[in-house]
């Protein structure tokens, strides 16, 4: 019959006017008649609930599924009223907000028949079936609800007969585009937002009646408590029946209903601080505004609140539903600083908001972690994010490890360990996945972004880097990580070292450093072995090596003086082939004894090295010798002051006799010697001769003036600025201080931005050290160059770069440089094949030959004679610096340079007789 009253009102209306009383009295008539049935339901409900014992279902079965039918069709027909009247609202306007408000107490009764219902064990499908039905259909029913309280606004308007044009700004307008696609009633709550009305900044149109703004805010009031109630029951419902219900209810559409109406709440507080603080209201707590701020907010607590209780209860029929779970995290977190894209609140509304949001997010995470299919989600091995959500993923991270400690071993093993079988989904380890998205957070890094730091007793929390902030984190898990799973955390750390981005190394150096600080020295000792086969296996020219020697360093200070002894060992200093290991080790992170033990290996090897090119007549194709003898030697002088400090200056000076400016510019070989040369010279400046000083201003004055790499410049500006420390004797002035002055005035005019500050840095050094005054000025003779060194010394900041701009840049620059990480890691990793690989293409193919060397003949006799004259020039200057205490030169000289003679006389012959 219901159904019946409501077609004929659908049939009828379409004539309804103001001069048809006919036709009016009799859809008022139906709408009265309609409103009587409900009426009568309602009675029902009502003895029902007066009962005092439990209702049973079997008894009642009819009596919910009649009253829900008439109920849909009750708020269909009020929700649908603007397009069903066709502007003849106002002559129906009382009966229809008469019948909305029986039909809503209809439906509260109802709700409280349900809740009154209990089931047990016993309960027949049919009467699951009954309730499972119940419940989803008053789900149904909410949109509909949501958007009649809005209608019956609108009846009372037309009741008072409120103007026309000022109803259908404020409210018709509003109701007909919500109409359209309800799934909730928080996507209502986005068109209340503070705006720019004239009155009282409510909704962004004009309108006159100061009273309708406040029946608004009621209004929304009235939206949220029926949400609330609603949810209230459902859970209630759901959890008081769980055993029988939880597998029939729709825990997708509450999953995402619940989802949903938490971001839409979230986004409207976020709106609304903004818009608070545009208008300079965030100090007026008693404000219309701000009240309506906070009462969003409850509302955003609220569902996330109860989204966790949800999950709590029924997780495990949630599981297909945890990608969208990991994208409200993200959603949620990414409006909170110090994502990037975090709108700059007021503290006061800043925090509200994260109390509201971002605090029951860490519960929310916590009920998500035994979920393995939320573990895939996350640590899926490619895994696509929006550039703004990295940051937030990476939070998540390290807020995952932060709650492990103190989960059961099965949910430690689903995160830590990875994918275990191909069948499973791949999932990466936990600390692997840290890593990944710490070196994706690429622009967070630079700006950089800062977090708060841990709470310390008696000091006031800190803000900290990204970088320390997950250190920290991962610090604290590895502290509490079960012995079980260190295999998978070395695993994931030497992976971290060896990729390409250097700050994502040098975190998991930091990682690796604490592991082997607050483990045991057996412990720490093995790691130093690995890494040192490492790093002897490892090709020199690559960032691994980099990365590996930074962490071989670093260990080595964390070393017992036992095990170092016994790392001596293993790796003998006096061995060629370990000379990778101990040019990466820093000797003043020894013991004293280990420490002399070491030095006098590396010096006797050096020794050997140029005794051997010293017999061979110092040949160039024995300077690859001379060049580890050197790196030997740098190992040794480098940090604090060593004895075996005169060895090594009478070494360098044989080589620095050798040296002949034009075959350093020639020869990239000798260029690869001069720039080990330099800073064991820098390092032992002090005792170093005059005319050596002047070789080697002489030779980098011929390196500098032409092309020269920027590693060379480099160790050319280390020496330079060294040479701050010595006092130049005045006969040996005239040569030295103006080649000092020239190269300071060409490196500090250099190109290359990297070049220019290193030689600020030098100069300046020099500049505060040397007694050579003479030499500041002569080295500004440009007076770019004097503007440049006065504006650094004086630390005058260039202008800086608009933090937008900055920040556009920096996102710009972040994909090119991923690209050319992962460009870099394809080479080395297609260069460097495994040891296995490498030793069965070794034995399996016959050595390469030896490339034809494409050279002219010209090049060729150039290179001889330049040899030959360096060679001559050196001993020339070998025998007028004799002294009369100096012995005499040895018998042997004169026969052999008449020799020499003879070979010239010869030579010179068979030219002219070519010719």
């Amino acid at each position: 019959m219901f159904h019946r009253l409501m077609k004929e009102i659908t049939d009828q209306v379409g004539g309804l006017s103001s001069q048809n009383t006919e036709l009016r009295d009799f859809l008022r008539t139906v709408l009265q008649a309609m409103a009587q049935i409900i009426d009568a339901l309602s009675t029902c409900v009502h003895h029902v609930s007066s009962l005092e014992e439990t209702p049973d279902l079997r008894l009642i079965r009819s009596l919910p599924m009649c009253i829900l039918t008439v109920l849909k069709e009750t708020f269909q027909h009020c929700k649908d009223s603007e397009v069903v009247y066709c502007g003849r609202l106002s002559l129906v306007a009382d009966l229809l907000q008469g019948l909305f408000k029986e039909a809503y107490a209809l439906h509260k009764g109802l709700l409280e028949v349900l809740d009154k219902i209990s089931l047990d064990s016993q309960a027949s499908d049919e009467e699951v079936s009954d309730i499972v039905t119940g419940v989803a259909a008053c789900w149904c029913l909410l949109p509909c609800v949501s958007v009649c309280v809005l209608h019956t606004f609108s009846w009372e308007c037309c009741t008072l007969k409120i103007s026309l044009h000022t109803k259908s700004l404020c409210l018709f307008n509003i109701a007909l585009m919500c109409c359209s696609n309800p799934q909730s009633a928080g996507y209502l709550l986005g068109y209340f937002q503070p705006g720019h009305c004239s009155a009282c900044k409510h909704l962004e149109v004009p309108h006159q009646v100061g009273l309708y703004c406040v029946l608004l805010v009621l209004l929304l009031v009235v939206i949220l408590f029926l949400v609330i109630t609603f949810y209230m029951v459902l859970l209630r419902q759901s959890l008081k029946h769980r055993p029988l219900v939880e597998e029939h209810l729709r825990h997708g559409d509450l999953s995402s209903s619940l989802c949903d109406n938490l971001l839409t709440s979230f986004h409207n507080c976020v709106e609304l601080a903004e818009q608070i603080q545009h208008a300079g209201l965030q100090d007026s707590t008693q404000s219309t505004e701000y009240k309506l701020f906070q009462k969003t907010a409850k509302m955003c607590r609220f569902f996330a609140n109860t989204l966790i209780h949800y999950i709590k209860e029924f997780k495990y029929f949630l599981t297909k539903y945890c990608s969208r779970f990991h994208q409200l995290y993200l959603q949620i977190i990414t409006k909170f600083p110090p994502s990037l894209c975090a709108p700059a609140l007021p503290a006061a509304l800043s925090g509200e908001l994260s109390a509201a949001a971002a605090v029951p997010m860490d519960a929310f995470l916590l009920q998500l972690l035994p979920l393995g299919q939320f573990a895939d989600v996350v640590l899926q091995v490619d895994l696509q994010l929006n550039p703004d959500h990295e940051l937030p993923h990476c939070l998540l991270l390290a807020s995952i490890v932060g709650q492990l400690t103190s989960q059961p071993e099965e949910v430690l093993q689903l995160w830590y360990a990875g994918s275990q079988f191909p069948e499973e989904t791949p999932r990466l380890p936990l600390y692997k996945a840290i890593f990944d998205s710490f070196r994706r957070c690429d622009v967070e890094r630079k700006v950089p972004v800062l977090l708060p730091g841990v709470m310390l007793k008696g000091q006031a929390q800190a803000r900290v880097s990204l970088h320390r902030h997950i250190c920290v984190q991962l610090c604290a898990s590895i502290a509490a990580l079960p012995p079980k799973h260190f295999p998978m955390l070395e695993r994931c750390l030497i992976d971290a070292v060896l990729q390409a981005d250097t700050q994502t190394a040098l975190l998991a150096t930091d990682a690796w450093c604490f592991t082997a600080r607050y483990g045991s020295a057996e412990l720490c000792f093995h790691h130093v072995l690995l890494v040192a086969q490492l790093v002897k296996t490892c090709p020199t020219e690559c960032y691994r090596m980099s990365h590996l020697g930074i962490l071989l360093k670093r260990l080595v200070f964390l070393m017992t003086p036992k095990h170092q002894e016994q790392l001596v060992e293993h790796f003998p200093p006096s061995e060629l082939e370990n000379r990778a290991v101990w040019d990466n080790i820093l000797f003043g992170a020894l013991s004293q004894d280990t420490r002399l033990r070491v030095e006098a290996d590396m010096i006797s090897l050096a020794q050997n090295a140029l005794t051997d090119w010293r017999n061979g007549g110092y040949k160039m194709v024995q300077v690859d010798q001379v060049n580890v003898a050197l790196s030997s030697l740098l190992s040794v002088v480098r940090g604090q002051p060593s004895p075996t400090a005169q060895p090594a200056v009478e070494m360098i000076t044989e080589v620095w006799l050798r040296m002949s400016p034009a075959q350093v510019r020639s020869c990239p070989v000798l260029q690869d010697t001069l720039q080990l040369l330099l800073p064991v010279t820098a390092a032992l400046v002090k005792n170093a001769e005059p005319h050596i000083l002047c070789q080697a201003l002489s030779c980098l004055d011929a390196v500098v003036s032409g092309t020269c790499p920027d590693h060379l410049l480099l160790a050319a500006l280390d020496f330079l600025s060294s040479m701050g420390k010595v006092f130049v004797p005045p006969e040996s002035q005239s040569p030295v201080l103006p080649k000092l002055s020239g190269l300071f005035g060409v490196l500090l005019a250099d190109k290359s931005w990297l070049v220019q500050q290193h030689a600020l840095e030098a100069f300046s050094f020099f500049a505060e050290n040397t007694n050579h005054e003479e030499v500041i000025s002569q080295s500004l003779c440009v007076e770019e160059t004097k503007t440049r060194v006065v504006r650094y010394l004086s630390k005058t900041l260039s202008p800086q770069e608009n933090a937008e701009l900055r920040l556009q840049r920096l996102r710009e620059e972040s994909p090119v440089l991923q690209k050319f990480l992962q460009k870099l890691e394809s080479a080395e990793t297609a260069c460097s094949p495994p040891a296995a690989e490498s030793e069965a293409a070794v034995a399996s193919e016959p050595c390469p030959k030896r490339p034809r060397q494409e050279s002219s003949a010209e090049e060729e006799y150039s290179r001889y004679l330049q040899t030959a004259e360096s060679a001559l020039t050196a001993l020339q200057a070998l025998l007028q610096g004799k002294g009369a205490a100096d012995p005499p030169p040895p018998p042997w000289l004169e026969p052999r340079l008449q020799e020499l003679q003879v070979l010239m006389t010869r030579i010179t012959s068979s030219t002219s007789k070519t010719s």
